[in-house]
């Protein structure tokens, strides 16, 4: 089966195709075509992830098909695709969450006047993220990794006539594009290093590197990362992406774009431990766990149900990133796929909440789990998940990422616990906020959402409930042996890491992400809140309104990059129009004076000498033709005539007779004789 896996992004890319061509007017046609796509997908990647389940060494050598692409010199660009247990499990991960949020989305989305382009832009979306997961080359995934940034934009900025999603849209685009030019100079100085782009030759060249070149090319690839996975200080566009549709959210933060930053650094892994002490990775770790706790700290202030879901995501994915940099692969990807589950359910359900009552805002909510208990239940599920509550996922996730934290750097550790202890705590307030106490807007009525959107919710909370168990540590007692021995990481690669079983940590991550629920309950699950009455936490004063305008982040770029992005465009602008345009404009007014110049001295002086010349041409013409008349032919006139008078004159001469002859002749020879006799 492994040798069909490249058709699994082929086939949202053909729904994409005829819907753009074809199926556009058809909304029903083209939603059916999108879901079948994503099926289709869906099911060869569940044949590739369990053929691969049946591979022994497919880690240390996994399947593999390329072909050359184009010739650079004396070597040629390769690509195509591969399949080890990394890319099998992101697969199932992908296409199933994807699957989901297709079907939901029939139902969210139904009426919208751009049905069709939203399931055309979502599949393409989807064949970005799964091209980027089977991708055996850096130019492949680059090249999978910005179609999702072109569909982020699109999708973001879906409701394009809203202000508020257009300028999101681009936030969005231009902000990740600062991460995409480093991922891409750093593809760079691989390739003029290494010779090649793909990851195997990559990994054997980096041995042979000197440590700093390794060095910038990981901290690169990272910095891609950064702004994909809405890391610190490229979170900035993430919360804003709550601008585009629901399930567009759900995309973005739980199968799609954000997750694809997290699986690059991943899948560059030998990149960062191939120099020893492994550098590359302290920043990674050391941003991750400061954007798991910065912004676990910034949702405890939101009103917006998404936007309290898009700070958690951030937190989740620094979390991720702490995970891979203090050397954690196999948790780190755990809590990838773990979090995909329980994220698309909490994201789904926010949905869900907003078709019922028609509001993002919190603070009109109320008393939700009675007239929408399906959403209730499976939101609930999500929120023990994302809290870290056992036996839900993201318990087992989440704390083995602290435990591999707790063996590697106690401040690393001590700063993720914090951020589990805010997390459970804004995960309890958006809970009892949402689903408990009575209605704080009396004209909002309430309803379940059908089952096209139900059902997708409950597939994603029985993954949310049950996947952690995969991942149960080996050695941990009883749990351990009966749970398969932690098969996720027998699956991933025994090469990486295993995290020992900790109890001190794990009771210690239990501990606080049952404080955090007491915390959450005290403050408003046991007096909800009423129409008009003030969160409790505004009682903070200052660090409330701190939190509440996310440190004034946005405020601070606004007033540095964006104004000095204006400002410096302003004195281009200013030196283009003054200086380039004036020298422009004094270039064509030199022309211009040349012109009128050339033209005076043409007028004036050439033509002047020529129609001098001309006069003195006809002036010798005229003298030459009287020299010619009066005395070239005067002169042989002349000579004419006087040869014609002297013919007449010797004429006479000429008698005829013989007498006159001897006479001239007598004569002439005494003129002879006495000439002689005189001398």
């Amino acid at each position: 089966m492994l040798q069909y896996s490249w058709l699994i992004p082929v086939f949202p890319l053909l729904s994409f195709t005829l819907i753009v061509f074809f199926t556009n007017r058809h909304k029903t046609l083209s939603a059916r075509l999108a879901v079948g796509a994503i099926f289709l997908s869906f099911l060869l990647a569940m044949a590739v992830f369990f053929t691969a389940l049946g591979i022994e060494g497919l880690a240390e050598e996994p399947y593999r098909s390329a072909f050359s692409w184009f010739p650079t010199g004396k070597t040629s660009l390769e690509i195509g695709f591969m399949v080890d247990p990394l890319t099998a499990a992101m697969l199932a991960m992908v296409t199933t969450v994807c699957l989901m949020i297709f079907i939901y989305s029939q139902g969210y989305m139904h009426g919208d006047r751009l049905y069709s382009r939203f399931f055309a832009y979502i599949s393409l979306f989807t064949t970005g993220m799964l091209g980027l997961v089977l991708a055996d080359n850096l130019m492949l995934a680059f090249i999978s990794w910005e179609i999702m940034g072109l569909c982020s934009y699109l999708l973001i900025g879906f409701w394009f006539e809203r202000p508020a999603a257009a300028n999101a849209a681009k936030k969005a685009f231009i902000t990740t594009k600062v991460g995409d030019v480093l991922l891409l100079l750093g593809m760079l100085l691989l390739y003029f290093q290494t010779g090649s782009l793909t990851f195997e030759t990559i990994f054997e060249g980096v041995n042979h590197l000197h440590p700093n070149i390794v060095l910038a090319a990981g901290l690169l690839i990272f910095a891609g990362a950064v702004g994909k996975s809405a890391q610190f200080p490229l979170h900035v566009w993430l919360p804003d992406a709550m601008e585009g549709p629901t399930p567009v959210s759900a995309l973005i933060h739980a199968a799609t774009m954000v997750a694809a930053g997290v699986y690059l650094v991943a899948r560059t892994f030998p990149i960062f431990t191939a120099v020893q002490g492994h550098p590359a990775l302290v920043p990674v770790a050391i941003i991750g766990a400061f954007t798991a706790f910065f912004a676990s700290t910034i949702a405890l202030a939101q009103n917006d149900i998404k936007r309290v879901l898009a700070y958690s995501t951030i937190s989740q994915l620094g979390y991720m990133m702490t995970a891979l940099g203090v050397g954690g692969l196999v948790a780190g990807v755990f809590h990838l796929i773990t979090h995909a589950f329980f994220k698309a359910l909490l994201f789904l359900g926010s949905g869900s909440v907003i078709h019922g009552v028609g509001t993002n805002d919190m603070m009109e909510m109320g008393g939700l789990r009675k007239s929408m208990p399906l959403t209730f239940w499976t939101f609930l599920a999500g929120m023990l998940a994302l809290s870290g509550i056992p036996p839900f996922a993201g318990f087992w996730s989440k704390d083995e990422i602290l435990s591999h934290a707790f063996d590697h750097n106690q401040v690393i550790w001590l700063v993720g616990t914090a951020a589990a202890f805010l997390t459970a705590f804004y995960m309890a307030r958006q809970v009892f906020l949402v689903f408990f106490g009575r209605p704080r807007n009396t004209e909002i009525h309430a309803h379940e959402s059908p089952p096209l959107m139900t059902g997708p919710l409950v597939v994603l909370a029985l993954g949310a409930t049950l996947l952690g168990l995969l991942g149960v540590p080996a050695d941990m007692p009883l749990l351990g042996p009966l749970l398969g021995n932690n098969p996720f990481h027998h699956f991933i690669g025994e090469a990486f890491e295993a995290t020992p079983f900790n109890p001190q940590v794990m009771g210690i991550s239990i501990s606080v992400a049952l404080a955090g629920l007491a915390l959450g309950w005290l403050l408003y699950g046991r007096s909800p809140l009423v129409a008009g009455q003030t969160d409790p936490l505004e009682r903070l004063g200052p660090l409330w309104v701190t939190l509440k305008n996310k440190y004034w982040i946005d405020e601070i770029y606004n007033a540095t990059v964006v104004r000095g992005t204006i400002f410096l465009a302003d004195l281009l602008f200013a030196f283009d129009a003054g200086v380039i345009d004036g020298l422009v404009n004094l270039a064509g007014k030199a022309t211009v004076a040349f012109s009128t110049l050339n033209e005076r001295f043409d007028t004036y002086v050439v033509d002047g000498l020529v129609n001098l010349a001309g006069k003195a041409t006809v002036a010798f013409s005229t003298l030459n033709e009287r020299f010619d008349t009066y005395v070239v032919d005067g002169t042989v006139n002349g000579i004419g005539k006087v040869a014609d008078i002297l013919g007449g004159e010797l004429r006479l001469i000429q008698t005829g007779r013989v007498q006159n002859y001897l006479l001239l002749l007598l004569l002439s020879v005494l003129m002879l004789v006495g000439v002689f006799m005189y001398q």
